[in-house]
């Protein structure tokens, strides 16, 4: 990781677990097409290029980057749209570490795993994150 990020790694009966961030580290994924510019389905690669960029986005994003937080862009594109995303995001001054493509499409996620996971949903405007208390679903105890 290009902000030598130092990972904690547990151990626990002399074997390695996964590793993990320090507490004040958060490792974001964010979304592309909707999220920091507009939406360009997969379908017409074309706009890609000169997709619209939503600005507070970008001045968010590399605050964190900035701050020393994780940023991986987790986009529904797929393999063969890396390219074109790529200069997208360093043409309109995007600072990232990795991206994932081929993100499942159709919306209505449900992430499910061993680590933290803090979900926010984009409705219009990249700020800063600011604490609420929601309902959640969790697995039977």
């Amino acid at each position: 990781m290009s902000n030598n990020v130092e990972l904690i790694e547990l151990m626990e009966d002399g074997k390695h677990l996964s590793p993990v961030l320090p507490e004040h580290i958060k490792n974001y994924l964010i979304d592309i097409d909707g999220t920091i510019c507009e939406d360009i389905p997969n379908e017409e690669p074309e706009r890609m290029v000169t997709a619209g960029l939503y600005p507070d986005a970008l001045v968010t994003v590399n605050k964190w980057y900035d701050e020393g937080h994780i940023i991986t862009f987790f986009t529904s594109r797929v393999e063969e749209h890396r390219a074109v995303t790529e200069q997208w995001l360093t043409e309109n001054g995007f600072r990232w570490h990795a991206m994932l493509m081929g993100k499942p499409r159709g919306g209505n996620y449900h992430w499910i795993d061993n680590h933290i996971v803090r979900a926010t949903r984009f409705e219009g405007k990249f700020t800063d994150l600011v604490e609420k208390t929601v309902s959640i679903q969790v697995f039977e105890q």
